[in-house]
């Protein structure tokens, strides 16, 4: 499959990257400042003609970009229009490196995010991520994608190690048996390759932990 993979330098989107490419995909990598990685594009999620061009040909387009606002100002939402017109002229698919603080702690529990023990510091990030999934569920009908949030600890700060592993859950955030929540980076790009092969979960979210 042809995937084009946007924030191919970060945390997440690099293993995506690497798994993928592993496993016999092609993977076109776009970043805003894409150094010496091969076949990169240079390019922001904001040019909508840029999004056009780059996800031609593309099976898959992934997004691994933070939902917060960047540098400009803008936020990964701005960009969800640019993303559903380039998928509804390619016929693609799309799938989101999605975040943790939407997903509930029980199922008649509140969100992540709205719990007191939520960091501060997190929640401009998930609030921004619980805004893009939103608008995924608006989604035109005819566009098809996935949201994979991860676990509660997930990230550059707590990377883990490869074991090739993981539970599936839906919009309540997954626990072990001593009420951890993680997932480490290659586990979630196995998880998340998975399912770009599957398809398994169209058009809604899912969620992955150890």
């Amino acid at each position: 499959m042809r995937l084009v993979l946007f924030g191919a330098t970060g945390f997440a989107g690099g293993r995506i990257m690497r798994e993928a490419t592993a496993r016999g995909h092609e993977v076109v990598p776009v970043a805003r400042n894409v150094g010496s990685l091969p076949g990169a594009r240079a390019g922001s999620l904001h040019d909508e003609a840029f999004v056009l061009d780059v996800t031609s040909g593309a099976d898959v387009i992934a997004v691994a970009i933070p939902g917060r606002p960047m540098e400009d100002g803008r936020k990964l939402l701005d960009a969800v229009p640019g993303l559903f017109a380039a998928a509804s002229k390619h016929g693609a698919r799309i799938g989101v490196v999605g975040g943790a603080g939407s997903l509930r702690v029980s199922e008649d529990g509140p969100r992540l995010i709205d719990t007191p023990e939520f960091p501060a510091e997190f929640k401009d990030e998930a609030g921004s991520h619980a805004e893009v999934l939103e608008a995924f569920r608006r989604a035109p009908a005819e566009i098809d994608w996935f949201y994979l949030s991860p676990a509660a600890v997930f990230g550059s700060y707590a990377p883990g190690e490869r074991t090739g592993r993981y539970r599936t859950g839906g919009d309540v955030l997954l626990t072990d048996e001593e009420g951890v929540s993680a997932i480490g980076g290659d586990d979630y790009a196995i998880a998340f390759v998975d399912e770009v092969e599957s398809a398994a979960h169209s058009r809604s979210r899912f969620t992955v932990a150890y």
